[in-house]
């Protein structure tokens, strides 16, 4: 415990935005830089309780008391070395993380929590300011071969993991550059992608090999990975979209908001999208279904591209501005969240029902019909609240319902849950040998820290199994973690 009487001297302070003004005219990070000297003082407010619950709210167990003594005490190499103890990638946590552990810190109970995302980011940055962070390749190979197919944060985390412990390791990605969702879901202003580009450099040089525009079970065979690898780490992620099946849905300018978020990260890349199926928001008035992250990535980045308007509808009702007495401390808190999207503009609305979407004489959306409804589960509609608004454009960001079943899982046979899924056992193997799967395509969809204590749950399974294989008297006695 770095200070004593921190909690009780200092308050919490986070990053200053940059100016909504500005933000809006470019795709970079919204945060201005955060002197050493604060992050000192925010890791002074930490109390190293004597149950530390920020670690049970934190899915890849970060030791935060550690480092946050760490930071205050300024042994920032120190701090790096522990936090890397349990995360692979605090550079992605610390920037996109909804942070759990923050709404489980015990100081949160009468005061604001302690700012651990903005430290975990801190200290990272400053470790790669310094050098500190370099390729750590193993000291031996193994000879065991492992295909991740996958590049997502569950896919690189088991892949680096499976890497450093002598295995050689190969990763499959469908898409042209590697990350997965964080290269192709996240919004640059949340993720710029040179922090995905320097942490793969690291990986190529402790020997991990990436293989692009590789589609499992559609160019690449499912059959030539399972007689090539002696283990198979499915971490695809959870990309079958969930739609709203209402009269009107087959006009032109609806669109999932994974058809529309990724092309304005390939143009962020420099790339050219096809004029025949590009979407953009400019000088169209946009209508966004789904209050989540997602809906807020597609509001930001239809303010940047230009809308008209934007709206945000939610059919759940609006959060009360405090924690829920339904989700008491140390539990996720159940209240309204404002992203930084909608600091910047766009009209957000809760307890709206879509109804119908009426279309031109091209064919092409023109209007959404909606209604206000009650709470859950009945959402009865408010009587005579039935409204309909002029729309350009509509983004379905309505969440994830599995893994796309089609190709590569109906190619393995593997089985599914019953929310489709794919099954596995407590040590993350699927119903065909030498199969694992982790992540949101085991778990479905959820975050980025859940998709990385998969990635290295699931590489700690895989290393027993290879390890097993090769000599059965030493099963239990190499730990990877």
């Amino acid at each position: 415990m770095g200070k004593v009487t921190g909690f009780l001297e200092i308050q919490r302070e986070q990053p200053t935005r940059r100016k909504v003004e500005d933000r809006l005219k470019d795709w970079l990070d919204i945060y201005e830089p955060f002197g050493e000297k604060k992050q000192r003082e925010q890791g002074a407010r930490c109390m190293d309780c004597g149950v530390p619950f920020c670690h049970t709210g934190c899915p890849v167990n970060n030791i935060i008391p550690d480092w946050n003594d760490l930071v205050y005490n300024g042994r920032w190499e120190s701090a790096i070395r522990r936090l890397h103890a349990t995360n692979n990638f605090p550079e992605f946590t610390g920037r996109i993380c909804p942070a759990p552990c923050e709404a489980a810190c015990v100081l949160a109970i009468t005061e604001p929590a302690v700012s651990i995302k903005q430290i975990e980011r801190g200290i990272v940055e400053r470790a790669w300011q310094e050098g500190w962070i370099h390729p750590e390749p193993p000291e031996a190979n193994t000879g065991r071969r492992v295909a991740v197919v996958g590049s997502g944060p569950s896919g690189l985390a088991a892949a680096q993991q499976l890497r450093r412990a002598g295995h050689s390791v190969t990763v499959y990605e469908k898409n042209d550059r590697i990350g997965g969702l964080l290269r192709y879901g996240i919004p640059n202003f949340k993720l710029e992608k040179h922090v995905i580009d320097r942490r793969l450099e690291q990986m190529s040089a402790e020997g991990v090999t990436f293989v692009t525009n590789a589609h499992v079970g559609v160019n690449v065979s499912v059959e030539a990975l399972l007689d090539e690898f002696d283990a198979v780490l499915l971490a695809g992620g959870s990309e079958r979209p969930r739609n709203l099946n209402i009269p009107g849905r087959e006009l032109k300018g609806i669109h999932f908001a994974m058809e529309f978020l990724p092309q304005q990260n390939h143009r962020c890349q420099g790339d050219v999208v096809d004029e025949s199926i590009s979407i953009s928001a400019e000088g169209k008035r946009v209508i966004i279904l789904g209050g989540g992250d997602t809906g807020a990535d597609c509001l930001g980045t239809s303010l940047r591209q230009g809308a008209k308007s934007v709206h945000q509808f939610e059919i759940m009702p609006k959060p009360p501005e405090s924690r829920a007495d339904s989700t008491p401390w140390p539990m996720w808190p159940l209240q309204l969240r404002t992203e930084t999207s909608h600091e910047e503009g766009g009209i957000r609305d809760w307890g709206i029902n879509s109804i119908k979407f009426l279309g031109d004489e091209n064919g092409r959306v023109k209007q959404i019909q909606a209604v206000r409804v009650g709470p859950p589960p009945s959402f009865t509609p408010v009587a005579g609240s039935e409204f309909t608004l002029e729309a350009d454009l509509v983004l379905l960001a309505l969440g994830f319902l599995s893994p796309v079943h089609a190709g590569m899982l109906e190619q393995l046979g593997v089985k599914l849950d019953g929310r489709g899924n794919v099954a596995t056992d407590e040590n993350y193997a699927t119903s065909v040998e030498g199969v694992f799967a982790a992540g949101d395509m085991r778990r479905g969809q959820s975050l980025v820290v859940w998709a990385i204590s998969e990635g290295r749950k699931a590489a700690a399974a895989v290393d027993r199994y290879l390890t097993a294989k090769e000599e059965p008297q030493s099963m239990g006695k190499r730990v990877l973690v």
